[in-house]
């Protein structure tokens, strides 16, 4: 299922089953591909990306009638210039790769995005946080500190934070001592042992998923500061496919990758049963572009060199 080099998916990806020759209209000239590669990122504490994306590969499969080649990658940038290059027809994006994607010219259109409640809108927060007991009680008294973000391309881990700074007058690269500590699970537990004295990090890493690990005690953090609500991680498709298969995959993420569509359906036993990204509790909704005008003010505000598009 995992393949290895993205350049080297290119050609079985694109190759076609029905040929065209001779058509003269542009629809016809968009070839059917054999299979879809789909590219994912694993989120920093999760382990076993083929086991979270089994169900979403089965069902995609089962309605397009196509084969999925799960493709794992570590970096964002990598998997934009695949689906520039028509080397990817399926990945999951960050919200702000995707505004990066889509601003660029990347060719992607939204399949959805994971939530726990079919009412729910796609979101999370940043958290600005300390150790408890830290005398640093707001992001204000974060200036002059050792400060751990997560990566120069998070957006929950740099640039909803940097805004934030900047929004008090603290300048993220110059009034800190910033430290990138690889991971949100890596930026919180340097804050618990003290190797930052404070930092950022996405909630439920703060709230669960590090506590339910085992890795941090319920109350040894502290939250000084929440960020506004951030769009939901897309689920994304080239738009080099043809517009039947393009369009069959939006009522496919619609419809049927939910977790009560995925037990009628055979796929899942009971709902227990049913394993999906970020642990939803629900499955994909739909969601349009203009929820993630939020990320677009916000590298505004930060202009950070990533958001250069």
């Amino acid at each position: 299922m995992i393949l290895v080099g993205l350049t080297a998916c290119a050609a079985g990806a694109t190759g076609a089953t029905g040929a065209t020759e001779g058509a003269t209209d542009t629809a016809a000239a968009v070839e059917m591909p054999e299979k879809l590669v789909f590219a994912q990122i694993p989120s920093e504490s999760a382990e076993g990306i083929a086991e979270d994306n089994e169900a979403i590969i089965r069902v995609i499969e089962e309605e397009t009638g196509l084969e999925v080649e799960l493709q794992e990658v570590t970096d964002y940038a990598a998997v934009i210039e695949a689906l520039r290059a028509g080397q990817v027809q399926v990945a999951g994006l960050g919200p702000f790769s995707y505004m990066v994607a889509k601003d660029g010219g990347a060719g992607v259109e939204l399949l959805g995005s994971l939530v726990d409640a079919p009412e729910d809108e796609p979101g999370y927060q940043s958290y600005g946080i300390v150790k408890a007991g830290s005398d640093i009680t707001d992001l204000a008294g974060f200036a002059g500190k050792t400060v751990c973000f997560v990566d120069p391309t998070s957006t929950s881990g740099l640039l909803y934070p940097s805004a934030g700074l900047l929004e008090l007058g603290i300048d993220p690269e110059d009034d800190v001592t910033p430290v990138f500590a690889g991971g949100h699970d890596a930026s919180a537990l340097s804050v618990a042992d003290g190797t930052c004295d404070a930092g950022f990090a996405y909630d439920t890493m703060v709230d669960h998923e590090l506590i339910e690990a085992g890795s941090l005690q319920e109350g040894q953090l502290e939250v000084v500061w929440e960020s506004k609500m951030i769009a939901g991680s897309p689920y994304v498709a080239s738009d080099k496919l043809p517009a039947e298969l393009l369009e069959q995959l939006k009522e496919i993420f619609a419809d049927s990758l939910n977790i009560p569509a995925m037990v009628e359906s055979g796929i899942c036993t009971s709902e227990d049963d049913c394993t999906l990204p970020e642990d939803s509790g629900y499955g994909f909704v739909p969601v349009e572009d203009t929820l993630y005008d939020g990320v677009r003010e916000v590298c505004e505000i930060t202009q950070a060199p990533a958001c250069k598009v």
